[in-house]
């Protein structure tokens, strides 16, 4: 009983890591009054480049660097296309993700790319704890960076300078224009650390959980991402909490064929989405989402 709880808590941990990066940065995105649609293309694209990148290197390493750089790209693209051009940021983030998901789907049937996998470290004696110490000691490497870009995540938008100035963005973007503050130049610098981040999930869920590339295989989680950070009334922790809630779910869908129970099909693949959302809203409060979430900003002429 207790190695498959420790079973199902390993791979509870597994499955949250993708969802915990890449909620970093949609919440700073958010924070910053961009409701970034384009999250799913971001992680599905940084998986795709995570594992050709890491096939034609032989370095899982540089495929995960890879995976960053494209989230990277892609955050700038549609940072440009939202604020230079003046399109539609939803219809930008929309297209993004249809574009992602089509140009990966006919690239791997077209190319073959050998499997890798970032290596994995077992930290000694907190290892040997009794249930908890498998699941969360020993893990490929990417999943300790959560332990310095969570709080990292959080002093850049509480405490820095730079994420007052991306508050006051999201919050009232005139009056931060008044000030000399740049709106649109802060809302793509945010949009940049919200696709590092998912590109770093997307890749992770490549080149740290898989080891390789399946069609779609990010399965809308950049959409539940953006609905942990809804959910979670814009608080970092909570936005975390529900996306630990998905990834537990996922692994009891996984495990529960193993342990002999057996149930219908696609009710155990829409039952990590329901019982994520159901949990989100249970955590949700009354906080209000910034006051210019998903407006875009105009300067107004004197």
């Amino acid at each position: 009983m207790i190695s498959d709880v420790e079973t199902i808590l390993s791979s509870g941990v597994r499955l949250t890591a993708p969802l915990a990066f890449a909620a970093c940065g949609e919440y700073l995105a958010e924070r910053a009054g961009t409701l970034n649609i384009s999250v799913e293309a971001m992680m599905l694209g940084a998986a795709f480049g995570s594992i050709a990148t890491a096939s034609a290197t032989g370095s899982a390493t540089t495929g995960l660097l890879a995976g960053v750089l494209i989230g990277v790209v892609i955050g700038w693209i549609h940072g440009n296309l939202s604020h230079r051009a003046e399109i539609n940021t939803f219809v930008v983030g929309l297209v993004l993700n249809a574009l992602a998901l089509g140009l990966t789907s006919y690239l791997i049937t077209t190319s073959t790319f050998e499997g890798h996998q970032v290596w994995q470290v077992s930290i000694p004696v907190l290892r040997d704890i009794p249930l908890i110490g498998q699941p969360f000691f020993v893990e490929r490497w990417p999943v300790y960076l959560l332990l310095v870009l969570i709080p990292l995540t959080w002093w850049l938008v509480e405490r820095s300078r730079w994420g007052l100035e991306l508050r006051a963005v999201g919050e009232n973007p005139q009056a931060a224009d008044v000030t000399g503050i740049r709106v649109n130049k802060r809302r793509r610098q945010a949009l940049l650390w919200c696709g590092a981040l998912a590109g770093l999930g997307g890749a992770y869920l490549a080149v740290g959980e898989v080891g390789s590339f399946n069609q779609n295989m990010t399965a809308g989680r950049g959409y539940i991402v953006i609905a942990a950070v809804i959910f979670g009334a814009w608080r970092l922790g909570r936005t975390l909490l529900g996306c630990l809630v998905f990834g537990l779910a996922d692994a009891m869908r996984l495990a529960l064929p193993a342990l002999g129970i057996t149930l219908n099909s696609q009710l155990l693949v829409a039952a990590p989405y329901l019982l994520a959302l159901l949990a989100m809203l249970v955590f949700s409060t009354q906080h209000r989402e910034p006051r210019a979430l998903g407006q875009p900003f105009e300067r107004r002429s004197t």
